[in-house]
């Protein structure tokens, strides 16, 4: 079946051909933060478990904050494989967006949650001055290694 073609139909589709990010625009979109990032985890009973989340990229890891001992902190306990998407745009014309697979690591100890913390703060402009002393308690963050980048941009 063709690429851009609905699973409904077999006819080729008249939509564009996307172009692919490179590595530099790609880390650029991530870094722009167009909106929640979707994580999906794969829950025990086999069925995908996608929940937005905040997120920051630092090098070749995103880190997504949340409390501990959620659904999907336990998918990822059983099975660490997992994938991200973001997108920005409103028509087809406009449409950039970036998935990543990867695999994730829970971080909840606290000295990795507040440095975690104080990266994410730091990313975000907060003066070092202002960075958090200590973690939120109950909390965890998501370390997602990226392992596969692939992406879309229909505005180029």
């Amino acid at each position: 079946m063709p690429r851009n073609s609905s699973s409904c139909s077999t006819k080729p589709s008249a939509e564009p051909m996307a172009e692919s990010l490179n590595p530099e625009a790609f880390n650029d979109f991530l870094d722009s933060k167009p909106g929640w990032i979707v994580l999906t985890t794969i829950a025990p009973d086999g069925y995908p478990h996608s929940v937005p989340l905040g997120y920051f990229r630092d090098g070749d890891h995103i880190y997504c904050g949340c409390v501990d001992h959620t659904t999907k902190i336990r998918n990822i306990e059983q099975n660490p494989k997992v994938s991200l998407v973001i997108e920005s745009g409103s028509t087809m014309s406009d449409i950039k967006g970036a998935m990543i697979q990867g695999t994730a690591i829970v971080r909840r100890d606290p000295a990795s949650v507040l440095e975690i913390m104080r990266k994410a703060a730091a990313a975000r402009g907060v003066a070092q001055a202002d960075l958090p002393t200590e973690p939120r308690p109950g909390s965890a963050y998501i370390d997602v290694a990226i392992e596969r980048r692939i992406s879309w941009d229909y505005g180029s």
